[in-house]
């Protein structure tokens, strides 16, 4: 049989019969206890609580392991995990694989919550973060060290949007120390636009919050890991006290059927509006993956599939606060908010101190004003008006 294509995978994902009860979609099952008739019932539900068993609420309902399956399915992973945040998934899967006095290796484009989780929670732990430049390449095996026991990457990073050259990163970790835990942040890539296992990463990271519940309603994270770290994982989380609320797991389930389609749209409204940016007088560079000049494009075309709404632009000169203030404060389809990958259009600014700030290594970005935006469903020629609007207030 021929293999599928994406879209076709993602309406079936998720859907299947024991957990529909003959619907199309599964059910919402809520439950903290667990009803057992027999006492054999429960031992063999104690056995096997690790296997999509119902065993107790916060080991997950039918509505879990249906999106637990689907998950598992699409980033070509051993098993998946799930968390009430894409914060709480990040937080767990390195407090799952490391110990005090050890060290971990952080991209130093990396979601700036994971930098505080590092700099604030790991540092009290008597774990040494090192940050490190998101083009290293090969260079990585020279920041390894007897103790490093994770290597967390992210691609493309936050903000500045640099991808990695995974495959070489990943060739070189294991080379030089097999044993490392190696994890990579997917949200962008929404477990579509990249598959991480398939390289040798060990685990998947997702804020399901984002591309694949799809509507900004609902918080809810996620890891896909291989056959050597999923029991590791899975349990570690279990002890840590994490749980989904099935709601908000139903709903991301239900994204999945039309997350395809959607990032299609997203990627092409993205790349007009990154288009028109690049013309601008105004604008120094765009930082968009799929366009040649934007840091580690060429790792994006040989390692990603395709795009999505998310990207940022620096400007050639840096805004005083009142125009800061007037670019931002007027616009009538961009909105100012954190997340992203709902089906509005968002905008965030930075200057050149806010960048700083989030970058541990050796980072000197110009000294432009810098904004990250979403692209969402909207007309394109809708936002380029708001935008064009925008930069005749400045």
């Amino acid at each position: 049989m021929a293999e599928i294509k994406p879209e076709t995978q993602l309406v079936h994902i998720g859907r299947n019969p024991k957990y529909t009860q003959k619907g199309v979609n599964p059910v919402i099952q809520r439950a903290s206890s667990i009803i057992f008739d027999t006492l054999e019932e429960k031992r063999h539900a104690t056995r096997h609580r690790a296997n999509s068993v119902l065993f107790y609420g916060r080991r997950g309902t039918q509505t879990h392991f249906a999106f637990q399956e689907a998950m598992t399915e699409l980033e070509s992973g051993a098993g998946c995990v799930l968390y009430p945040s894409g914060a709480a998934a990040i937080t767990n899967a390195i407090l799952s694989f490391i110990s005090a006095g050890e060290h971990i290796l952080v991209t130093g484009s990396a979601y700036d919550p994971t930098q505080n989780f590092c700099d604030n929670i790991l540092t009290k732990l008597n774990i040494k973060t090192t940050y490190f430049d998101p083009l290293i390449g090969t260079g990585i095996a020279d920041l390894i060290q007897p103790n490093t026991r994770i290597v967390f990457l992210e691609s493309p990073g936050s903000i500045t949007m640099e991808v990695h050259d995974l495959p070489t990163i990943v060739k070189t970790i294991r080379a030089k120390s097999p044993e490392i835990v190696i994890m990579i942040d997917n949200t962008w890539a929404a477990g579509v636009l990249l598959k991480p296992l398939l390289f040798d990463v060990d685990v998947s990271i997702q804020s399901a919050t984002k591309y694949i519940n799809g509507h900004s309603d609902g918080m809810l994270g996620l890891a896909v890991a291989n056959q050597r770290c999923i029991e590791t994982l899975r349990e570690n989380s279990y002890l840590l006290g994490q749980t989904a609320d099935p709601d908000t797991v139903y709903m991301a389930n239900r994204g999945l059927h039309t997350l395809p389609t959607r990032l299609k749209q997203h990627q092409i409204n993205s790349l007009q509006v990154a288009n028109w940016l690049q013309q601008r007088p105004e604008v120094e560079q765009v930082f968009h993956p799929a366009l040649e000049n934007s840091p580690g494009h060429e790792f994006f075309i040989r390692d990603f599939t395709g795009a999505n709404g998310l990207f940022s632009f620096q400007l050639k000169s840096r805004l005083t606060t009142e125009q800061f203030t007037a670019f931002l404060d007027n616009f009538n389809h961009f909105k100012m908010g954190y997340s992203w990958g709902g089906f509005e259009s968002l905008i965030l600014g930075y200057q050149k101190e806010d960048l700083l700030n989030m970058r541990q290594y050796d980072f000197s970005p110009k000294e432009g004003t810098f904004f990250r935006v979403h692209i969402g469903l909207e007309h394109t020629d809708d936002l380029i008006h708001d935008l064009q609007l925008a930069f005749e207030r400045i």
